[in-house]
Parts: structure tokens; sequence; C-alpha cells
């Protein structure tokens, strides 16, 4: 930064240099990205082996029944991302995001690396499906104090002029665990023959996550605090009870969450978890192209975020929200009609344009989440609100999806939902006020 810039820098942003001078603003997103990375690759790894899993723990002489099984366990998960959130939210805004993010991964990582050492429905029966249901919602009981909380991170430690671009890398994290999830699946269906992956190949994916997890614990610990979480703290300003705070002062803010996340929430899950099995079912795809879509599409994701963020500092948020809502919306049913079509270049640029739209949006929500809320609830209203539309949108996507195919037999079904959660967005911007520039709230 030269002098010039340090002039104009609001006085919070040239404070939290010399609050903790030795935790430049590049560790800090290398801590989030990392720690997001892996909680992303856990929770996501479900969701790309769901036909497999489909076949060892939910029984079934209809395979459209064991799918169904399969996806409303993924959605159970979601279900406990909220009280995940607001444990984590509590443990974030009471005593210190750093502490909150650390148990997060732990937690994860061990969820996880349980799905892999399971006995399969052949050995154990009903109590193998029900184990794995069990570790499903562990994962989503931890997932839920993630992202949140990362972006808090990032965003009180950032400069006010870069914070919607810094804070987008975090939701990188997200798009790059989910694409080393799906790079796996597709390693895995392209070594190991499906007699393989069935008797025991299906479980490294889910034990890779004891070596990913354990880097991102290391580098999670030898981080300090955020600037303006240590200065409430020096302050004795954090809440005894931070969710209660929450509801009784930033209860608009949390329904305005809640609303402007649909299209990250559910139409991400349709443009990437879902697509992969919509690809093979309906697209008439192999598993190596559904994958190889997927992760072109995800990479085409990470690129966007970034840029995304660029645009919501340079020209505001609201106008990045509505570009890639309002595209999100035009662009639903043609690309997944393109989806449809049978050839993978078809399945290429109809997932990825997709998937782009969403993380338009993306790239500049969680700047706007953070700058509602005040620092004393803002792990709280992040988490709450976040979790809430996964819970409602995101988690039960491709299980929406999967039963909307089967009552109508429309392949395009699908495409209905995505644009219902697009609409969600776009309208909800009109109610958002414009963030660029400001200070992030104090109280």
């Amino acid at each position: 930064m030269t002098t010039n810039d340090r002039a104009v820098q609001p006085e919070s942003d040239a404070r939290a240099p010399s609050t903790n001078p030795k935790q430049s603003p590049l560790t800090v997103i290398r801590a989030a990205v990392v720690g997001t990375v892996v909680e992303y690759y856990d929770f996501g790894i479900y969701g790309y082996m769901a036909t497999t899993i489909a076949a060892l723990f939910f029984v079934s002489d209809d395979p459209t029944a064991a799918l169904l099984g399969t996806f409303a366990a993924f959605a159970v998960a979601f279900f406990l991302r909220v009280p995940g959130g607001i444990f984590f939210g509590h443990i974030g805004d009471k005593y210190g995001r750093k502490n909150a993010l650390s148990w997060t991964i732990l937690l994860m990582v061990v969820a996880t690396a349980g799905i892999g050492l399971l006995p399969t429905y052949v050995t154990l029966g009903v109590w193998a499906t029900s184990v794995l249901v069990l570790c499903r919602c562990l994962q989503g009981f931890a997932a839920g104090g993630e992202l949140g909380g990362a972006n808090a991170f990032v965003s009180e430690s950032a400069p006010t002029r870069w914070r919607a671009t810094q804070t987008s890398m975090v939701n990188t994290g997200t798009y790059i665990g989910s694409l080393l999830a799906s790079l796996c699946a597709l390693a895995l269906n392209s070594v190991f023959t499906d007699e393989q992956i069935l008797s025991w190949a299906w479980r490294i994916p889910f034990l890779l996550s004891l070596v990913i997890g354990g880097v991102g614990i290391w580098i999670r610990s030898r981080l300090d605090d955020t600037p303006e979480f240590k200065e409430l703290e020096d302050k004795g300003e954090t809440k005894k009870l931070p969710i209660s705070e929450l509801l009784s002062t930033s209860g608009g803010s949390v329904v305005k969450i809640i609303l402007l996340g649909a299209l990250i929430t559910g139409g991400y899950y349709i443009a990437s978890v879902y697509a992969a099995t919509y690809l093979r079912t309906e697209g008439g795809q192999t598993s190596q192209a559904a994958f190889l879509s997927t992760s072109l599409a995800l990479v085409l994701g990470v690129i966007t975020l970034p840029v995304s963020g660029y645009m919501a500092d340079r020209f505001g948020r609201k106008p990045v929200l509505f570009a890639g809502s309002f595209a999100a919306i035009v662009l639903g049913v043609p690309m997944f009609m393109m989806m449809a079509g049978g050839t993978l270049w078809q399945a290429v640029v109809g997932q990825s344009v997709l998937f782009i739209a969403v993380s338009v949006v993306n790239g500049a929500s969680y700047v706007t989440y953070v700058e509602m809320l005040k620092t004393s609830v803002r792990y709280t209203g992040l988490a709450l609100g976040n979790n809430t539309t996964n819970m409602l949108l995101g988690g039960t996507a491709p299980f929406i999806a999967t039963y909307l195919i089967s009552l109508t037999g429309n392949p395009l079904a699908p495409a209905g939902y995505f644009v219902f959660c697009a609409v969600i967005t776009f309208a909800t911007v009109f109610f958002v006020t414009e963030t660029k520039g400001t200070e992030l709230k104090t109280e």
C-alpha cells in the first residue's frame, strides 16, 4: 500500500494492519479458503457419489427410489446446518471467529472419514443406512458454522475498498472443494471398474478427508482473530446470547439474507451437485463425461467469483446482483435444454452458463450480508441466514429436481426450480440498500 493509498483509507482500514501486523490479508484469505475447501469437499463428495451410495446403502428394486433415498439423506444434513450455524455462531461471536472455525473443520473431517469406514447395507442392513445418515447429519452441523464464519473473518480483516473482492475469494473455496470432489469422483470412475468401486474403491474419496483436513486444521491453528472482534472483546461488548441480540435488533436483515441467497444455494446445488446426476440420467452422458462437465463448470465458477467481487467493489453490490440473477432467469430453461441434448459440448455449455450466472451473484452476496450486520452478531447472522436458505432451497434441490421429473415426466422440470430461485433473489435485491464503500457496522 502506498503513502497516498494509506492517506485516503478509512480509519478502520488503516487501523487493521497495526492491530495485527503479522497477519497479512493473504494469510487471512488462505486460511479461510483452505478451510472452506476442506468443508465443501467433504460435504460435496456425498452428492457426487450419490448413485454409488444409493446402491450400497439404500437397497431397492427401483433405482429411482434408491436415488431419492440418497438425496433425502443429502437433504437431511441441511436441516442440521441451522442449529450448527447457531451453535458455531454463538462461539464465533462470543469467543472468537478462530475458535469456531477450528472446530467446524475438525468435526467435518471426523464425519466424512467415518462414512469411508462404514460397513454397507449388505453387512449391517438398516443400521448401515442409519449410521450413514448420522454421519451426514454431523457433516451438516459442521458445515453450518463454516461459510458464514469464514466470510466474517475475511471481511473484518479486509480494507473497505477491496472488501467485496477479498470476501468473494472465500467462496472460491466452496467451488474448489466441490471441484476436488468432482475430480475425485471422475478419477475414481476412470481408474476403477464399476465392480471395484462398489466393492471397496468408493471409500477412497471419503478417507482422503483425513489428509486435506489435517492441512486445513494446521493452517487455521496458526491464525489470530480479526481486528474487529479483538476490539469488541477488549471493550467487553461481546453479547451473552448473540442469537437473542440478532433477532431483536437485526431480524429484518436476516430475512433479506435468507431471500437474497436463494440462487446461490438452490441454484448452486442444481447447477453442480444435481447436474452431475442429471447429465447421466436425462442427458445420456457417461459418468466420466458428467463429472468432466461439472469440473469445467466449477473451474469457470472459481474464475468468475473474484471478477464478480471486483465488479461489486467498483460498481456497487446491487448492479452485480441484478445482472447475475436476471441472467439466470432468462437462461435457465434454454441451458437445461442444452444439457438434455445428448452431446458433451451441449452438456458443458449448458451447465457452465448456469454456473457462471450463479457465481456472478455469489461473488457479491456475502459482502452484502456482512455489511448488513453489526460485529457482535455478524457470525451468527451470517450463519442463520445462509443456512436457513440452504435448508429450505439448497439441500432439498436434488431431491425436488429428481421428484419433479418423476412426477411430471418432463426432463426440463428442474429448470423451473432453478428459475424460481433466481426470481426470489432478483426480487429481493430491490429491497437491499447499497453498501459499497461503507464502514462495517459496530453497533
